[in-house]
């Protein structure tokens, strides 16, 4: 759990271990903090709502706290992934661009896209009310850790030694992952039941929208990088949690 929160979230967790087994669990534990993290930002857009303001203003505080609260990893992984994906380069060379400190127009342009798509389909649930946009941030939180879950299994090879990426590739059996995936799937449809017996199911086909999504973009990188990278878990992880929430407002 120390391993979940100290890398995946800026909360004040101190990592102790750094071996195999606490990267194993870590990742297992991923989606709880993408609880915490959604529990805090549903909870802010919420209030925020029962104040007096508008469903917009409450949808860009939800997705403004994920962003806060991991210090912008995954976003800025998303932006270094768009920005190798984009350059259309041989794998060694779009590595190289992702590791470099700036953000090309690929990534600019991803980056603008997708948290206009989480704030707008954040506005439409919370118009619906409090309680459905506060149920959605989490979801969209526990679905988009529970994508890094599944990229952690074994057989997903690290693109390079080193990072974060290297620390937790291939770590997590295939079926424990999976397994992972069956609850987060189920503990997001428990949610959503809050709300109704069909949002239970929409909310349910959601999470499974957010992790093919997620799924088929680390298809894509593991064939141009040949593995994953920690920038590439940051862009799985956006890719998830913008399905999921774009699902749940076609409902």
């Amino acid at each position: 759990m120390r391993f979940a929160f100290g890398t995946l979230t800026a909360l004040p967790v101190r990592v102790t271990r750094w071996d195999r087994a606490a990267a194993r669990g870590g990742m297992v534990c991923a989606p709880a903090a993408g609880a915490v993290l959604g529990l805090c930002a549903g909870l802010l857009g919420g209030v925020l709502l029962l104040l007096g303001a508008g469903p917009l203003l409450a949808a860009v505080a939800a997705a403004a706290v994920p962003a806060a609260l991991t210090r912008g990893l995954h976003l800025d992984g998303l932006a270094d992934t768009a920005d190798g994906l984009g350059s259309g380069r041989p794998a060694g060379e779009a590595l190289r661009i992702m590791k470099q400190p700036d953000i090309g127009p690929f990534g600019v342009v991803t980056l603008v896209l997708l948290l206009f798509a989480q704030t707008a389909a954040l506005s439409e649930l919370y118009a619906e009310g409090w309680a459905p946009g506060a149920v959605a941030a989490v979801v969209a939180a526990v679905a988009a850790r529970g994508a890094l879950t599944l990229a952690s299994r074994a057989g997903v090879p690290a693109a390079r030694p080193g990072g974060l990426g290297a620390a937790v590739a291939g770590a997590v059996p295939v079926r424990t992952a999976f397994a992972a995936a069956a609850v987060v799937t189920a503990v997001c449809a428990a949610a959503g039941a809050v709300l109704g017996p069909w949002a239970a199911a929409r909310t349910a086909l959601a999470v499974l929208a957010g992790l093919g999504a997620a799924e088929l973009l680390l298809r894509h990188c593991r064939s141009r990088f040949g593995g994953v990278t920690g920038d590439v878990f940051g862009a799985l992880a956006e890719t998830a949690a913008t399905a999921t929430l774009v699902v749940l407002a076609l409902g």
